[in-house]
């Protein structure tokens, strides 16, 4: 639950005002969604893999400090000639070793790491225990401590569902049929999935409840499973089947990550004018993509322009552009969700945003969260079942609490555009998916000042 009481502190950061349209031109790092499955997976190959482009960010370096701890190599490496550097950092090369215990997985804030590595210390020789920040022991964890039981691993938790929890791996998962209820988030259903091929009878997984957030990211667990020769049957909605075997070795290549790109994209609403987001994908797994077509409903023209996508906002909010608010259900992509009740904050009229009930367990409960900050600056937010409704109001400067969150953070940037006086407590949140995120975001707003 988000604390919504909120004093701004002395050394927050001030976000900065738009002052013209954007001429933004903006190469993001690499998602983490794809970074810390496909470290997974090469962590349990059958040999070694190299990782290109990988993400750097707090979520990311968990992941590898916690499969280094259980006994796999992870080493940064330079590219091969003719590969694309990463201006972020190096590239990646995981070797695949037998996994030990004795060890304590540190899940910081980063629900793929608490969500993916229990599965996958399993099947390692010993004691795990497995915990995170204060706020990561408020998130949602008992699909994943039933499962570990219903597997034949014997499980020490206080009896709350959340961390921490202690576990001793054999070596091996039995797996076979399992069924979950992972109404509070995919992250339970894809990380079962990702060691599933190394359970001694694979996995049949049934997900139990009444709803299933965020599919298209089971849908990309399940992609880069069979990119790796890993066979995956799905015989219907909410049920997968992955077949005992080996996961194979593979170079792969990160893409930029577009849920990130989310508050650089509205920002041409906002401010107006356009930006640039580089090498967006064709074809991707990745809800970020949902971009392209949400925000024309805003009154963005959205085209490609050869590898890059080209969010343009014509005048702006800034400059009086209308913006409609929109009736949306966003049970695809909830993550999206700050970033646009930001831009729903500065509509015209009001919005409704649905199928994001299941946010409340994310790094805050982001419903209170989202409805706390937008109050105190001015605007009117209702929180609703499944979502939250926004009547839009002239917002004024003031605190703008991040809760931990990185998505939060960015929100209030997105405000702040055109909110003098919008200051962001904890901008250093945003180190969690995005460090450079108040760099990218200056370079972004000086462009309407030099009109660069």
């Amino acid at each position: 639950m988000a604390d919504t009481t909120h004093s701004q502190q002395p050394d927050a950061w001030t976000a900065p005002v738009a002052v013209g349209p954007l001429q933004g031109d903006v190469a993001l790092p690499g998602s983490k969604s794809l970074t810390n499955r496909e470290l997974v997976l090469a962590a349990l190959a059958d040999g070694p893999s190299t990782i290109h482009l990988p993400l750097y960010s707090r979520d990311s370096t968990l992941m590898i400090e916690a499969l280094r701890a259980l006994g796999v190599g992870i080493d940064q490496v330079t590219p091969d000639d003719g590969a694309t550097p990463n201006p972020y950092g190096p590239d990646l090369r995981v070797t695949p070793a037998p996994m030990h215990g004795d060890v304590r997985i540190d899940c910081g804030l980063a629900g793929t790491v608490m969500r993916f590595l229990p599965p996958l210390a399993a099947l390692a020789t010993g004691p795990v225990v497995v915990d995170g920040d204060e706020a990561a022991r408020r998130r949602p964890m008992r699909p994943v401590i039933d499962a570990l039981v219903a597997l034949g691993i014997d499980v020490t938790d206080d009896g709350d569902g959340s961390l921490p929890f202690a576990f001793t791996g054999s070596g091996s998962v039995r797996g076979g049929a399992l069924s979950i209820d992972a109404s509070a988030s995919s992250q339970f259903v894809s990380g079962l999935l990702l060691s599933a091929p190394r359970f001694d009878e694979g996995l049949h997984l049934t997900h139990a409840g009444d709803r299933l957030p965020s599919i298209p990211h089971i849908d990309m667990t399940v992609a880069a499973l069979r990119a790796r020769g890993v066979r995956v049957d799905q015989p219907a909605v909410g049920e997968w089947v992955v077949h005992p075997g080996p996961i194979a070795a593979r170079d792969v290549t990160i893409e930029p990550d577009l849920s990130n790109a989310a508050p650089f994209a509205i920002a041409a609403l906002v401010a107006g004018g356009t930006v640039r987001i580089r090498t967006w994908p064709t074809a991707t797994t990745q809800v970020g993509a949902d971009l392209e077509t949400l925000l024309p409903l805003w009154g963005a023209t959205v085209r490609r322009d050869g590898d890059d996508l080209v969010f343009d906002g014509g005048v702006g909010i800034r400059g009086g552009a209308s913006c409609p608010g929109v009736d949306l259900d966003l049970t695809r992509g909830g993550e999206l969700a700050p970033a646009l009740v930001a831009l729903a904050a500065l509509a015209d009229t009001p919005s409704t945003i649905t199928g994001i009930g299941h946010l409340r367990g994310h790094e805050t409960d982001r419903l209170a969260a989202l409805a706390a900050d937008v109050t105190r600056t001015g605007g009117s937010v209702q929180v609703l079942d499944d979502g939250l409704r926004i009547e839009p109001a002239p917002l004024h400067g003031g605190g703008w609490a991040a809760y931990e969150d990185h998505r939060m953070a960015t929100a209030g940037a997105v405000v702040g555009l055109v909110t003098p006086g919008i200051a962001v407590d904890d901008i250093g949140s945003t180190a969690k998916t995005l460090p450079q995120f108040p760099e990218l975001w200056a370079d972004l707003v000086a462009t309407a000042r030099t009109g660069a």
